[in-house]
């Protein structure tokens, strides 16, 4: 299976290149063009590394990383223009593996790439996208299990998926019309009021953590830790 790289770069130019560099590689490529999109598909496409550019419009790279940092532990490799040391220390203080100064050439490109996939392999085991771990709560979608500072949460499997679905999307805003259709499904003849009565019992369940699932007032709900 190839190893999936997410690239974030507001530039089409410098995110058409190194498309072309890395799928040359034998990589396979998705692309960002700010820090909101790459959290969307850091969730959706579980990237094995992320290349983030720094400055960026709607959302700048340290910003996106940070939110990244709740969900995965996939390895992050910031690029910047300016090379300047506060930039660097800001970014890996932040929770980023390696930084690249541009302009860089596509052999640095691909073998600090390739270095940062063999630590997370060899070093410290594959990140495991089937799990998201939200500082005490860890939900393991392989298992189907949902844990609290250890100990097991006794969920439905509605329940269960509905807790995995707004944790995927961890910080964004879900209309109640939108959970509906991708919990339940097209075809579910239920009401809002089934999102309304699972989501309740989810939140007791979750105990000290129910406050992870916000009311976003008039629309929907909001995971956010």
């Amino acid at each position: 299976m190839k190893e999936k790289i997410l690239i974030v770069d507001d530039e089409y130019k410098i995110r058409e290149m190194i498309t072309m560099i890395l799928e040359h590689r034998g990589y396979e490529v998705v692309a960002a063009s700010n820090g909101h999109e790459a959290i969307i598909l850091a969730q959706s496409e579980h990237p094995d590394l992320i290349l983030m550019d720094v400055m960026m419009p709607i959302m700048n790279g340290f910003d996106a990383l940070k939110k990244i940092r709740n969900f995965t532990a996939c390895p992050v490799i910031m690029l910047t223009a300016k090379g300047e040391d506060e930039d660097q220390v800001t970014g890996l203080e932040g929770g980023a593996d390696d930084y690249i100064i541009k302009p860089f050439t596509p052999m640095v490109l691909s073998a600090r790439i390739a270095a940062q996939l063999r630590r997370a392999g060899n070093d410290f085991g594959q990140s495991d996208p089937q799990k998201m771990i939200f500082g005490d709560l860890v939900i393991d979608q392989k298992l189907l299990e949902v844990t609290l500072n250890g100990e097991p949460i006794e969920l439905k499997r509605k329940e269960f998926d509905l807790l995995v679905y707004m944790a995927r999307n961890h910080g964004i805003a879900l209309s109640v019309d939108q959970i509906l259709e991708k919990v339940w499904g097209y075809d579910y003849l239920g009401t809002e009021n089934t999102v309304y009565s699972h989501m309740n019992r989810l939140r007791k369940k979750l105990d000290t953590y129910e406050k992870v699932i916000k009311t976003v007032r008039g629309y929907g709900y909001k995971f956010e830790v």
